[in-house]
């Protein structure tokens, strides 16, 4: 049985996609920083319901606690072929009044974070010469966000880091990929009033805000599909085109 990390799994998306991959048969270690009980619960879930998945966690912007993780995992579950960087954090307010401080807590949590899990994954992928990597950005990492600056240019920077490893890697047979969620129904949206919400709902050509499940899908589309690399799956209703 293959093994995907997904990190960032206590939350919305995060325990969507760790589901996906559950019911493709993967064996999934769960990611998590704070919510353990959300973590647990996932993993009880999931082995009720036939798969196999265990919790673990990490703070990823700390290197050391990076290498725990993925050690801990290979000694439990051996290689890991799959890796999902979904973990993060937002940021909201005006550029203006951001410190120095917040900035790096952004960029280290949306973007830092993924340099230290592709870093420690791939060479164990580079020495079997397979292995896959889905990154998840946002819409906002593509055209920008008011107010959401360091959100915005950390998720430019996933891409940008997607992109430069497919080419880097591909000769090893490593495929490396992004989706790019649009407004997904969950707890990091919970802020937005209904009138923010409905009006991106008008401005959406599906008339709709997605759901954990779709943007889950695409990632186990991208995480098995053999002949595609260094794109960026858009997941956003068409709101971003």
């Amino acid at each position: 049985m293959r093994t995907a990390l997904v990190t960032g799994a206590s939350g919305g998306i995060g325990q969507a996609i760790a589901r996906e991959l559950a019911q493709r048969g993967w064996q999934v270690a769960l990611h998590y920083f704070q919510n353990q009980e959300a973590a647990q619960a996932l993993e009880a879930d999931i082995c009720r319901r036939g798969g196999a998945a265990k919790a673990y966690r990490a703070d990823l912007r700390e290197e050391s606690q990076v290498e725990a993780l993925f050690a801990q995992v290979e000694k439990d579950w051996g290689f890991v072929e799959g890796l999902v960087n979904n973990a993060g954090v937002a940021w909201k307010g005006l550029f203006t009044d951001m410190t120095l401080e917040e900035w790096h807590g952004v960029l280290d949590g949306d973007l830092t974070s993924v340099f230290l899990c592709c870093r420690r994954a791939l060479p164990p992928m580079i020495r079997r010469k397979r292995g896959s990597i889905v990154n998840v950005s946002s819409m906002w990492g593509q055209v920008g966000a008011s107010c959401e600056a360091a959100y915005s240019a950390a998720k430019a920077g996933v891409i940008g880091l997607t992109k430069a490893l497919a080419q880097e890697e591909g000769p090893s047979g490593i495929r490396v990929n992004c989706v790019a969620p649009g407004v997904i129904d969950t707890p990091m949206n919970g802020d937005l009033s209904r009138e923010d919400l409905g009006a991106l709902e008008e401005e959406t050509p599906l008339g709709r805000v997605g759901t954990p499940e779709e943007t889950a899908r695409a990632v186990g589309f991208l995480l098995e599909e053999t002949f595609i690399t260094g794109q960026v799956l858009g997941v956003n209703g068409g709101l971003v085109l």
